[in-house]
Parts: structure tokens; sequence; C-alpha cells
């Protein structure tokens, strides 16, 4: 069957694309959470961040740079905005394909409940 995200980095799927550079696609998710939510995902497929080893640094730097971009080219730099990166299914993480959840557009609780 393959992974979902590596379907939505080959276009096989279709998504609404906000952001994409060599190393990341980002996507505004299906299910959002907060008026901005946005997944951003390594083109390369690395199952999550406990899978990241030293060769993936330029990468995850990547990743990291590409969230504040797209949080930015969407308008919620100045407001703020939360990054989360779920690790595991007791974590949440639903696609095991390594992502970053860009949060916005709204007020944000601490701890999320």
């Amino acid at each position: 069957m393959g992974c979902l995200f590596c379907k939505v980095v080959a276009r096989e799927i279709p998504s609404d694309i906000v952001f994409e550079n060599t190393t990341v696609l980002a996507f505004r998710d299906i299910r959002p959470v907060a008026p901005t939510h946005v997944l951003v995902i390594p083109k390369e497929h690395v199952v999550g961040i406990r899978d990241a080893t030293g060769d993936h640094r330029e990468l995850l730097a990547e990743l990291l740079l590409g969230a504040r971009d797209v949080a930015e080219a969407l308008g919620i730099g100045d407001d703020g905005y939360r990054l989360v990166i779920n690790q595991g299914d007791n974590a949440g993480q639903s696609v095991h394909h390594l992502h970053v959840h860009v949060l916005g557009g709204r007020g944000l609780k601490w701890p999320p409940g």
C-alpha cells in the first residue's frame, strides 16, 4: 500500500500544498484543529523523530526552517504559532512519516489538553 505522506510527495494523493523546496513539502491538514494547521514533511521517508540519525541533520534543519517559513508565509509569525512533532502511537502519531504540525491563527493553551 505505501506510506500516505510518500503518496502526497509523489502527487498520487491530492493535497493543498502551501510550501515546497527540494527537501520538504508542506500542506494543509485535512482535519485542522486551529485556523492554520499545516503539516511539514520531509520528502525522504523517515518514520519518526526517533528514527532520525546523524545523517539526517540537514533534513531536520530544513524541516524546522520550512515550518518557520510556512508560519511566516501564512501570516502567523508575528502573533505566534506552535510546532508539534508526535512520536509514536501513544503520542498521537497517526501517520508514520516524520512531520511537523504548524498550528496558529488563535490563542493556544498549554498544556494542550
